[in-house]
């Protein structure tokens, strides 16, 4: 049996936990998320805890009941708290700006970067060079972070790049003169 799976999810009062079946929704003041729950997964909820258990003990199934629950608690944490990442800007003249819907990076490049910024996700800029994204769904927050660091991975000769809040780029020793 998982260990993190057998443990309960306690669900806050401003939170509204609804389960059908093997499909489960959870709505809170930043929103709706909804999944769907694995045949070998039974869910069960009780005077404000969630339960997820296991019909038939396999280790495939043993496997996808630590996931689910994870999954379950970060829906519940996400539309009660919001998840936030932080992404820095080092190097010169990179910038970044919101223009209604795109968010625009200068990298370096000729052109400046344009991104659609997704449904149900909020970014802020602050000082031009620190990009404070917010959301309920901690899958997409995390991917499109890392789309938008793709532009420009750290790298660790001169320490530019995009960087997530609080990252330490190792440094190298550039060429050894003569």
């Amino acid at each position: 049996m998982s260990r993190i799976g057998k443990l309960p999810i306690k669900v806050p009062t401003d939170v509204d936990v609804t389960c059908n079946g093997l499909d489960i929704t959870v709505k809170g003041k930043f929103g709706t998320l909804q999944n769907k729950l694995p045949d070998v997964l039974a869910i069960e909820n009780t005077d404000g805890t969630l339960v997820v258990s296991v019909k038939n003990q396999t280790r495939n199934s043993s496997a996808l009941h630590g996931l689910y629950r994870t999954l379950i608690n970060n829906m519940i944490t996400g539309v009660s708290e919001q998840f936030q990442v932080t992404l820095n800007l080092q190097g010169v003249g990179y910038r970044a700006a919101v223009q209604g819907k795109n968010i625009v990076l200068n990298l370096g490049y000729s052109h400046p970067v344009e991104m659609e910024i997704p449904e149900g996700l909020s970014i802020e800029v602050v000082k031009n060079t620190t990009i404070n994204l917010k959301g309920c769904d901690k899958e997409s927050l995390g991917l499109f972070a890392a789309k938008i660091r793709s532009w420009r991975p750290p790298e660790p000769y001169k320490g530019k790049g995009i960087l997530y809040a609080g990252e330490v780029v190792q440094r190298k020793a550039g060429k050894s003169g003569k």
